[in-house]
């Protein structure tokens, strides 16, 4: 009923005639110093997604712009982003001057919170890549795009599967968005990725702390948030072609989009194929079953006018991905069962080209959203529905290689309504409803999860306020609630998961301030509490799943968590050094983890003999983690090309009342420095720009503080991994930017290590060496070519 109601009063916002004046916004683009025109400059209006490119003469111009204020992002590659609010009450005209600058971090607008905000001024701790950063690193997934964002890690099973950690938190504790709705596939599984292509994204935004507030029960980590490329300018059609080719494990992915903007109509289609064979390193040599493939294809179709924007995506994911088991014979070879059912030894022909063994598993996921903005007399509406398909299937048996061992059916259906107030006396207001009705159906021959329902909803209001341009005041409340009906479930006669109906609810709310020191420092502290419900996994997981080398099994009495964090934030982005601190402790009541099942002889518990794997049971805690980051850009003058930058990140988490074996809770990534030299030219020659050669040093510590009772997780030694790039945009046909090219190598020195967050640290002993699990991927040579036209 409460749907009905929901898609009722949108059709009612379609149908409702929206009559009011429509104004002209115009001006020029000049630099700061010299008052000359600034070319090609992007003029974005941030909440519309409206933009225009100036001309040769430096002039813009936007029609039919109804009365309000809004946020202006003014960039250009050779300028710092300029952020100005704008008042338009009639035909207007507002001229802007940029200023050329050495800083890597620009102001950014984010959009994270209710509306559009302008990073320094919002209480909450936030991370801003666009896709230009994301270039200069190679990766296998989108995750692994931001291994080098400080606080934030990933758990890896293998170089195809990567889930995101923030601050030492993952699973459904980190809310993963596209375009500001909730992305639904499996989160709650160490082997289950998240279906994104990564050429489809335009910009991250990592919400570091409790996102509960704006996007209900989980994040109590914090929220990734993918948000698509911009639209092209007015009358305006860009075609991009992106391929890259990945030495290590001789990955190759190749991606077309085709975009526009014509009188108000815009589209944005993009088609990507990736394909990557067995990954290989210094000690394991090429690692069986560990190649992936995955096509993609994405088709958004738009109105732009005077009353807001609809926006209708739809998104298809298909990826199928090798599971890696460890298992070898005496002399340290991998072994598989081929189709005889013999258990042979992987020849040469086995770790060439592409081929996917078994086990793997299929992965399809369909989605679509309709993202809308309408504007109204005394505010704004956003209206986002969505309805998401996630299929994924294992094959684990290559004498049968039809049979589907697991396969869920998970559907979900998201809404999302809010009303943005209008503003008054400085005072942004919003309030709204939001939540999802999901799904899960089990068409396997075994079950991990039962099939379930659940039904979220929640009701939130958020405020801000400025006080004389340097105080902005935030904060907001939520309340969530979550029935989850567990259907009963039998094999061979008996039940292997009992019947329940469950509720939860909780409050989730925030209290921050932001306070601009001056032009150029910002001083931040928020106060936030989260609230999770367990996920279905954690209430009633009974099996073994590929790829995690453990039987789990749920706990059907376990209570929500509840977080209680303390952000505090300093930012300094000068001309000549960018420094950041953000500390942070996280109260977790009620913290939901595995522990591993012995006897009274301190023996694995076995659950089944036929796949002897130990056991593992959700259990509760409470927990503290503290910790934070430390960033520092140095770009002296008159070296305004160089740049050295530094960072630390560090999480250390325990369990109150524990004896010391089980002090620490498990699964918490290393503390981590990054050194990095890098120049950086805007201009070289007529044929040249963007030029950056960079030297890097990720250092990783070595991690013991672990979770050592009944060996659950054993500590990892400390490794030094480094890194080069080089890139630049090269001009062709008359277009500055027609060629963009991005070369880097990984793991230079080809160090052999395991990552205290890969799940293959856990495979079984190589007994030829005595070394446990496989070891993470070796030098790799990553080159990417992005043309534009």
């Amino acid at each position: 009923m409460l749907i009905k109601k929901i898609c009722f009063f949108v059709a009612i916002v379609f149908a409702t005639p929206m009559l009011f004046s429509q104004y002209k916004l115009s001006g020029i683009v000049k630099d700061k110093d010299t008052q000359e025109p600034v070319k090609n400059a992007v003029v974005y209006f941030s909440d519309l997604k409206k933009n225009a490119t100036t001309d040769q003469n430096g002039n813009y111009t936007f029609q039919n712009l109804k009365s309000g204020k809004y946020l202006l992002e003014i960039s250009s590659n050779d300028y710092s982003t300029l952020l100005v609010s704008v008042k338009v009450k009639n035909d207007s005209i507002a001229n802007f001057e940029l200023q050329k600058s050495a800083k890597e971090i620009a102001e950014v607008v984010v959009t994270a919170v209710s509306r559009a905000s302008e990073l320094k001024k919002i209480p909450v701790v936030i991370t801003s890549l666009d896709r230009n950063q994301i270039n200069q690193n190679s990766s296998t997934n989108i995750i692994d795009g931001l291994k080098n964002v400080p606080g934030v890690n990933q758990i890896t099973t293998g170089a195809a599967i990567s889930k995101p950690i923030i601050r030492g938190l993952g699973y459904n504790r980190v809310i993963t968005l596209v375009d500001g709705i909730r992305q639904e596939g499996q989160q709650w599984g160490d082997e289950h990725g998240i279906e994104i292509d990564d050429f489809s994204v335009g910009k991250v935004e990592i919400v570091k702390g409790p996102g509960s507030l704006m996007y209900g029960s989980d994040g109590i980590a914090g929220v990734l948030n993918f948000i698509s490329p911009k639209n092209p300018s007015e009358g305006k059609i860009e075609n991009q072609f992106i391929t890259n080719y990945q030495s290590n494990n001789n990955l190759i992915a190749n991606s077309f989009s085709n975009s526009g903007n014509k009188n108000g109509f815009v589209w944005q289609g993009r088609i990507t194929n990736k394909m990557a064979g067995n990954y290989e390193n210094k000690y394991d040599g090429k690692v069986y079953n560990s190649g992936f493939k995955e096509n993609d294809g994405n088709l958004m179709l738009g109105v732009n006018k005077s009353w807001g924007h609809s926006y209708f995506n739809f998104s298809t994911y298909n990826s199928t991905l090798g599971i890696v088991e460890g298992e070898r014979d005496a002399d340290g070879n991998f072994t598989y069962i081929n189709r005889n059912g013999d258990d042979v030894t992987a020849s040469d022909a086995d770790y060439r080209g592409y081929k996917i063994g078994f086990p793997h598993q299929k992965i399809n996921h369909l989605r679509f959203t309709s993202n809308n903005y309408f504007l109204l007399k005394n505010g704004t509406i956003n209206a986002d529905f969505a309805f998401q398909n996630n299929r994924r299937r294992e094959f684990g048996d290559a004498t049968n290689p039809d049979d589907t061992e697991l396969y869920f059916d998970l559907n979900t259906f998201n809404y999302n309504v809010r009303y943005n107030l209008k503003e008054s006396r400085n005072w942004e207001t919003s309030f709204g409803i939001g939540g999802m009705q999901q799904s899960n159906t089990n068409k396997g021959l075994e079950a991990l999860i039962p099939d379930y329902d659940f039904f979220d909803i929640g009701a939130f209001v958020y405020t801000q306020k400025k006080f004389n341009n340097k105080f902005t005041l935030a904060g907001g409340l939520r309340f969530d609630n979550r029935n989850v009906d567990s259907k009963e479930m039998l094999e061979d006669g008996d039940v292997k998961f009992s019947k329940f109906n469950k509720n939860y609810s909780g409050v989730s709310g925030s209290l921050g301030l932001s306070y601009q020191l001056d032009a150029k420092s910002t001083l931040k502290v928020n106060l936030s509490r989260g609230f999770r419900a367990p996920n279905i996994a954690e209430l009633s997981s009974n099996g073994v799943h590929e790829g995690t080398f453990r039987y789990e099994i749920g706990g059907e009495n376990l209570k929500s968590e509840t977080s209680h964090q303390i952000d505090v934030a300093y930012f300094l982005n000068s001309d000549h050094i960018t420094f950041e601190f953000t500390p942070f402790i996280n109260f977790i009541s009620n913290y939901i983890f595995t522990e591993k099942l012995q006897d009274a002889n301190g023996n694995d518990i076995i659950i089944d003999p036929s796949d002897p794997v130990p056991a593992f049971k959700f259990t509760q805690g409470n927990a503290q983690l503290f910790g934070g980051e430390v960033f520092i850009d140095v770009h002296p003058h008159p070296l305004d090309w160089l740049h050295i930058e530094n960072s630390f990140s560090y999480v250390r988490s325990t369990q109150n009342n524990r004896p010391e074996n089980e002090k620490f809770l498990p699964f918490i990534p290393a503390p981590k420095y990054r050194g990095e030299i890098k120049t950086q030219f805007k201009n070289v020659n007529d044929t040249f720009s963007g030029f950056y050669a960079k030297f890097a040093v990720d250092h990783y510590f070595k991690q013991n503080n672990v979770y050592s009772a009944f060996d659950t997780e054993t500590a990892t030694p400390s490794y030094t991994l480094l890194r080069v790039g080089v890139g630049a945009d090269i001009k062709a046909f008359g277009k500055k930017d027609f060629f963009n090219l991005f070369i880097s190598g990984e793991n230079l020195a080809n160090v052999a290590y395991q990552n205290h967050l890969s799940r293959l640290k856990y495979a079984p002993e190589n007994m030829a060496t005595g070394r446990v699990g496989v070891f993470n991927m070796g030098r790799n040579i990553s080159a990417k070519l992005v043309m534009n036209f």
